[in-house]
């Protein structure tokens, strides 16, 4: 039942954020905006752990690692993923991103030796072919400097730092840090080095007073980074990094839909069969195929009961 409501608010509220990044785009520079969230992030998850008297004193090891899942998971990860949403859609992004997944497996097979299903090589050939369906109208001329091709190089780059973090926050579970008190830290460190970035390339702060901005600014920092983060990191040291990875196939159905509504987004042909592809990949990647026989079996018997 945990496991489920982890779930749901993972999907609803990740699924949505991508939308909210969109409105902090425009006035304010991406890295300034960054340095406000997960300031805001980190001022909130550390009255937690101080209200709730959670130990917050580790070896020096272990702030190397918080330091680590800072770089992946709370700062520079997102800063190219908003450089990336400059010249893709809300919804184009959080379907690159959903490749999270399979660098996810790939990564904790390097990390941690788990092997690799064979049906993994499967869906990661359908999830190639779905981003190449996606971004059809770019690839077919080889017009690898145009704004989409480069908006999906920066999504997947940041997706593949986003899975190192994926992989930092599994090792400190593994070492028995809890996980408010570790995103306590990256978050705290993470706002510090945007700052330090932002200060060092001349970036100059500002603010967007507009409703829009602030809600929206508020919305991830809040919901974004500490809800949605929390309940993602708690299905990692539940169930594992494969498993909770489920979240990632649902979110682009959510974000999808939104830029439907929001942002006018249209569908295509070579859009639909992408999108269907990445999906059906990752369904691939997640489905035992023992689960894959047994669904087929009860095709073929539905199948005969009527006919």
């Amino acid at each position: 039942m945990r496991s489920t409501v982890l779930y749901i608010f993972t999907v609803l509220i990740w699924g949505s954020t991508w939308l909210a990044i969109e409105y902090q785009l425009g006035v304010v520079p991406p890295e300034v905006s960054l340095v406000y969230r997960f300031s805001i992030a980190a001022l909130l998850m550390w009255a937690y752990c101080l209200i709730k008297k959670l130990p917050m004193q580790f070896c020096f090891k272990n702030h190397l690692f918080f330091m680590t899942l800072a770089c992946c998971n709370f700062g520079f990860n997102y800063l190219v993923l908003y450089w990336a949403q400059d010249y893709l859609t809300s919804a184009m992004t959080s379907i690159a991103f959903s490749t999270l997944l399979i660098m996810n497996i790939i990564n904790t097979r390097i990390f941690f030796g788990k092997p690799i299903a064979p049906r993994i090589f499967i869906g990661a050939t359908l999830g190639l072919a779905g981003i190449v369906g996606l971004f059809w109208q770019d690839v077919k001329t080889l017009d690898f400097a145009s704004e989409a091709i480069i908006g999906l190089g920066l999504s997947l780059g940041g997706t593949f730092v986003a899975s190192l973090g994926n992989m930092t926050s599994v090792r400190n579970s593994r070492n028995n840090i809890g996980i408010m008190q570790g995103n306590a830290w990256g978050m705290l460190y993470g706002s510090l080095f945007l700052l330090a970035f932002t200060l060092n390339s001349g970036t100059e702060f500002n603010i967007d007073t507009r409703l829009p901005y602030i809600v929206s600014l508020l919305y991830l920092s809040i919901f974004g980074t500490v809800i949605a983060f929390a309940c993602y990191f708690v299905l990692l040291k539940d169930i594992g990094p494969e498993k909770a990875s489920y979240s990632v196939v649902l979110f682009p159905v959510v974000a999808v839909t939104l830029s439907m509504i929001f942002e006018g987004f249209v569908w295509q042909t070579s859009t639909v069969i992408g999108f269907v592809l990445v999906l059906t990949g990752n369904v691939v990647v997640l489905t035992p195929i023992d689960k894959i026989k047994a669904l087929i079996i009860g095709v073929k018997s539905i199948e005969q009961g009527t006919g």
